[in-house]
């Protein structure tokens, strides 16, 4: 029979702590915490779990948007044929300066200008009675630090006279990524493109005047009738188009 001498020796050196959830407990004492590098350590963990978790729903942040090619090296409009629009309705009036404003910026690259077309003549006499104008405005955007994609569908139906019904405003399928034709009350047709980043307008309007010896118009009975410009809807789409292939060249 072992005494109880020899069994405390058995034991001698032995630690007989036990570890009962996550804390070594002296026995009959207060649980003992972890040492403080393995909480650190769990902590970072669980923080690059979450971050990837976060990663994958929202994405790596904001990202630049894509300019597809476009590029703003110069002032397209001396050079923008209109060949379309020319064909239909006249070609542009090469003695006529050309206003442009081009602005090269960090955040946007931009361009606005207008171009006149010939003016067709109404009256009997050369050089005198009505004449109908026609005038074409171009406008390019390209955004290279933040996406206009949400802007430029909230404001599809705003211009400058104030904001279309949405009667007014047409999709134009495979056109850039978005592409609408508005049409306004006020003798003025507008095309519309989202393309990446590049934002691009091409909008066509007309007008009359009397030229002659009596300026005073309501002394030579009405002027002509104003065209339907919806008439020229693919010829804007063609020169859309040409101008979106000269501005990647």
């Amino acid at each position: 029979m072992i005494s109880e001498p020899e069994l405390a020796g058995e034991f001698d050196g032995v630690d007989t702590r036990e570890v009962v959830g996550g804390f070594d407990e002296e026995p009959g004492g207060e649980p003992r915490p972890r040492p403080p590098w393995q909480w650190a350590l769990g902590g970072a963990v669980l923080a690059s779990v979450l971050w990837a978790a976060a990663l994958f729903v929202y994405g790596a942040g904001e990202q630049k948007p894509d300019l597809n090619g476009y590029q703003l090296k110069q002032d397209p409009c001396p050079s923008l044929r209109l060949k379309a629009l020319g064909a239909v309705i006249a070609p542009r009036e090469p003695t006529s300066k050309i206003d442009s404003a081009l602005l090269r910026d960090a955040a946007l690259d931009q361009i606005q200008c207008s171009i006149p077309l010939r003016f067709l003549a109404g009256g009997e006499q050369a050089g005198k009675g009505w004449f109908t104008g026609y005038t074409v405005g171009i406008a390019v955007a390209l955004h290279k630090k933040t996406d206009p994609g949400a802007e430029f569908e909230a404001g599809r139906r705003v211009t400058d006279a104030g904001i279309l019904s949405e009667d007014q405003v047409q999709t134009v399928p495979d056109l850039g990524d978005k592409a609408y034709l508005l049409t306004q009350d006020n003798n003025k047709a507008e095309l519309r493109v989202l393309d990446g980043g590049a934002v691009l307008s091409l909008d066509l309007s007309v007008y009359t005047y009397y030229k002659g010896d009596n300026q005073d118009e309501t002394a030579v009975g009405d002027g002509p009738e104003l065209p339907d410009l919806s008439l020229y809807r693919s010829a804007m789409i063609a020169d859309m188009r040409d101008l979106m292939s000269s501005l990647k060249r």
